[in-house]
């Protein structure tokens, strides 16, 4: 069994990706609003900073930071993923090792978390989420996807709207096929 390390630093800053287990799905932006409803009622008990997020058909990216003396993403991840999957219909094919565990066949069992080193890697990955939908061909400028934290952010005046242009995709990116 492979030995999974994660880095628990309280009050530490995280960029995580989740996928569907099915990456053809469109689940997460087709029930957005119950995406929210998971973040929000897992952000009541368990607060968490969203410093950037990004929802894209099959997939999310975030940017969290945790409260001083908390560093227990993981817990914060599983109520999200089971608040979100509770919500919808039950109709996705389960393996058997999926059935015998009690598990639900929506999401992948492990996720991506980096530990943000600093401000340069930090400003890095809240670019990476607002590029994505264009990398993956969901939108020719980043003002056009609706699913991200990018409109809070030119709100705030951090980014400006026009911020990356408009862009035509080309190239896979390094991502896998359907």
């Amino acid at each position: 069994m492979p030995n999974y390390r994660r880095a628990f630093v309280a009050n530490g800053c995280w960029f995580f990706t989740h996928n569907l287990l099915d990456r053809r799905q469109t689940l997460l932006v087709d029930h957005i609003d119950a995406l929210r409803q998971a973040f929000e009622e897992t952000q009541k008990k368990y607060p968490f900073d969203i410093a950037a997020i990004v929802v894209l058909p099959d997939h999310l990216h975030a940017i969290w930071t945790l409260p001083p003396d908390d560093a227990d993403f993981s817990t914060r991840w599983r109520l999200i993923k089971t608040r979100f999957t509770k919500s919808l219909p039950r109709r996705e094919w389960r393996s058997a090792v999926r059935k015998a565990r009690g598990e639900c066949g929506i999401w992948q069992r492990r996720f991506w978390e980096h530990l943000i080193r600093d401000d340069a890697d930090y400003a890095r990955h809240v670019e990476y989420c607002y590029f994505n939908p264009i990398k993956h061909g969901h939108a020719r400028r980043t003002q056009d996807w609706p699913h991200s934290s990018f409109h809070r952010d030119v709100r705030h005046g951090l980014f400006p709207l026009d911020w990356a242009g408009e862009v035509a995709p080309s190239g896979a990116f390094g991502e896998r096929g359907p």
